[in-house]
């Protein structure tokens, strides 16, 4: 046997070979060397699944004096002859399906354990080599699997105190292999079910699964046979196993694996283990749909051969994970409350990692106080002109680059002012990854001669992306400042949805989830129409009834409107942080209320002003969406002739077009009805035009 760039002391690799030889019908195997007596009893830890024909074996770095080695020290390779090599990279379509998979099956001896349970009870039970003689048969067929088993629990007799004695002997923390502790972990972090699948016996794997967060239903190994005693009552000797288990036959875990798939809607499920039998998983129809080898303890070849991936460090998998890369497309108020949320959890340690640290963000480059705002918030790390004082994180990285900012980036967050979306989408075209996926903050539409577009159905257009809604009573400062609120995401692709969820949700940002696209997005549009209403009445200087009436209306209008465009709509949708509570928030406190307060305490006070020049002076660069907004829906409303239908709506757009004064605003049922003074003759166009403020800037014009 040669040893290749084997690492450690002098005389080590004698030493190893002393302790992991075995011969068996003058064929050799080499197993992982015991690390440890304390751990694992005396002798060697023996593997009762080693094949006759590995061809590799890896072992670790440990003390010439045997004590416990650092299980996480660097692997070598002993190569006992020449062979194909294992795939040691995963495929794309591997890589994808572990990336996707909905749960993960485990063998456990020699997988999980770095040695056999029941091998292990043999020897604590003083007949290691007699159980090691049967084993031995199994493995080369001279004896099927059924007997085999038989034969090992008639040699091993024990009884239910044994096994409890065997396990404070050998804790299972003691027995398990490097990292599989962690990488389970992270898959139950992500949502993942994790399943043990042994071919040993349930009283030796249920200690082991509960150390490892493993639900005692998502085990399956056989079970022990006891015969209880009429004087005490209590189980006494073992007198064999449950044959009804399906791992007590041949093909057993991949019949474990489709009832796992009656019981639960997997669509992929990946097999991990180091044996035959755990090949076998893949190799049948409703079995598994990938097998990852696994030859950290012991290497067989067929099964190394076979493996779709073959591993000798659970860290490899836990790289392997999906980590996702975030952009924000966007830099205001708004934008920066959401990136405080981001950062943090982008950030934030947990056992899942998902996300990648560093967030690119990209910002409109404009000069703040003699600087680049794009080097301010690198330096000072938050933005000085939109939301000071409020913490983008270090992690945070500006970039006035939109190209640059997205690229390479798995999930795209879309909060820049609505009028410029299309533009940014059509540059953006062929830029993004084809598997990334995004999410809009972006309350508005844009309206084409065909029908109205949301701002989710544009992205999603354009840049062929799975595009969900984050909606709800959202006023930037408050978020800032970690004051509790909440949202939902609207989702249309729910695997994308829990992922949004993770990346948005804290302590004091709640997430609620909900199927409904349209409905989320149609009334974070809608409600700052209702905002404007809202503002108008407080700067009539009227009382809590009087906007009480116009949220109300509102309310109406909003569903009314949204489930005419779009059927599908849910009534539940209204009730949740996109619909009513981000009504009365923005009808409170938001832009939209303060600039249609001012432009009526002006109007009242004989020196109007549009809302052109209230936008740039109170909003300092940001963006005011009640008006494009409200333009927008009467154009709709004008085009299908529903005008009467939604006089909140209409009133509102023919006071912010100059048409009547903000007093009509309590008039709104009567408005609808009354000519328009240009069309009927009582202004000339010239005073009307003197009358109307100049409108905003709509969305074909600056996209």
């Amino acid at each position: 046997m040669k040893a290749y760039s084997l690492l450690g002391p002098p005389g080590f690799t004698r030493q190893l070979a002393q302790r992991t030889k075995r011969v068996s019908n003058n064929r050799s195997t080499v197993c992982r060397p015991q690390l440890g007596r304390a751990a694992t009893g005396s002798g060697a830890a023996f593997c009762s699944h080693s094949s006759s024909r590995a061809k590799y074996s890896l072992v670790t770095r440990a003390a010439a004096s045997g004590a416990d080695a650092d299980l996480d020290g660097d692997l070598e390779l002993l190569k006992t002859e020449s062979s194909p090599g294992p795939r040691l990279q995963p495929s794309e379509r591997v890589l994808k399906l572990w990336r996707k998979a909905n749960a993960v099956c485990f063998d456990v001896d020699c997988t999980v354990t770095v040695n056999d349970s029941l091998d292990l009870l043999a020897e604590f039970m003083g007949c290691g080599g007699l159980v090691a003689e049967v084993t031995n048969k199994a493995m080369d067929g001279s004896m099927n699997l059924e007997q085999a088993l038989e034969e090992r629990l008639r040699i091993i007799n024990c009884t239910p105190g044994d096994i409890k004695r065997f396990i404070k002997a050998h804790p299972p923390g003691s027995r398990l292999v490097p990292g599989i502790e962690g990488l389970i972990k992270a898959l139950q972090a992500r949502g993942i079910a994790v399943y043990l699948i042994s071919g040993g016996f349930r009283e030796l794997t249920l200690p082991i699964a509960k150390h490892l967060g493993v639900p005692k239903e998502n085990v399956f190994a056989n079970r022990m046979n006891w015969q209880w005693d009429d004087e005490t009552g209590e189980p006494s000797r073992l007198v064999g196993f449950d044959s009804s288990e399906p791992t007590a036959h041949n093909r057993g875990k991949p019949t474990a694996i489709a009832r796992i798939r009656q019981r639960n809607p997997y669509n992929t499920i990946i097999m991990v283990g180091d044996g035959i039998t755990d090949l076998e998983a893949v190799q049948v129809t409703g079995g598994a749909d990938l097998f990852i080898g696994f030859g950290g303890v012991v290497e067989r070849s067929p099964v190394a051969a076979e493996a779709d991936w073959y591993v000798y460090k659970y860290s490899q998998l836990i790289e392997a994970l999906k980590r996702y890369t975030v952009a924000m497309i966007g830099s205001g108020a708004w934008a920066c409350a959401a990136m405080h949320i981001v950062a943090q959890n982008c950030l934030a340690y947990d056992e899942a990692d998902e996300f990648v640290d560093e967030v690119r963000m990209w910002v409109y480059e404009e000069e703040f106080q003699g600087s680049k705002l794009t080097d301010l918030i690198n330096s000072k790390h938050e933005n000085p002109k939109y939301l000071p004082g409020i913490s983008l994180g270090e992690n945070t990285v500006a970039d006035p680059d939109l190209e640059s900012t997205v690229r390479g980036a798995d999930i795209l967050i879309f909060c820049a002012p609505h009028q410029f979306i299309r533009s940014m989408c059509k540059q953006l075209i062929g830029k993004v990854k084809p598997e990334a996926f995004a999410i809009s903050l972006i309350k508005g539409m844009r309206v084409r001669s065909d029908g109205p577009q949301l701002i989710s159905q544009l992205v999603a257009k354009y840049l062929a992306l799975d595009c969900s809604v984050l909606m709800g009573a959202n006023i930037a400062g408050d978020i800032g400042r970690e004051q509790l609120s909440e949202a939902v995401i609207g989702y249309a692709n729910p695997e994308h949805a829990k992922v949004l969820k993770k990346l948005f949700e804290t302590r004091y940002f709640n997430i609620t989830l909900l199927p409904d696209v349209a409905g989320a997005e149609m009334c974070g549009t809608l409600k700052n129409i209702v905002a404007l209403a809202a503002g108008m009445v407080d700067g009539l200087g009227l009382g809590p009834n009087s906007k009480a009436t116009i949220m109300r209306q509102g309310l109406s209008e909003m569903r009314g409107f949204s489930k005419a465009l779009y059927p599908t709509v849910r009534d539940e949708t209204f009730f949740e942080s996109c619909g009513v509570a981000d009504l009365i928030a923005t009808c409170l406190g938001g832009r939209n209320r303060l600039v249609a307060t001012e432009y009526t305490r002006a109007s009242l006070s004989g020196s109007p002003v549009s809302f052109e020049q209230l936008e740039a002076e109170l909003l300092k660069g940001q963006k005011l969406q009640g008006v494009l907004t409200s333009n927008e829906v009467q154009e709709i409303l004008k085009q299908r002739g529903w005008e009467a239908e939604y006089p909140l709506f209409t009133t509102v757009n023919r006071i912010v077009s100059g048409y009547f004064p903000p007093t009509d605003i309590v008039n709104f049922k009567e408005v609808p009805s009354r000519p328009i003074p240009s069309e009927d003759g009582d202004l000339s166009d010239e005073e009307l035009a003197a009358r109307r403020p100049r409108p905003l800037a709509t969305a074909e014009a600056t996209a």
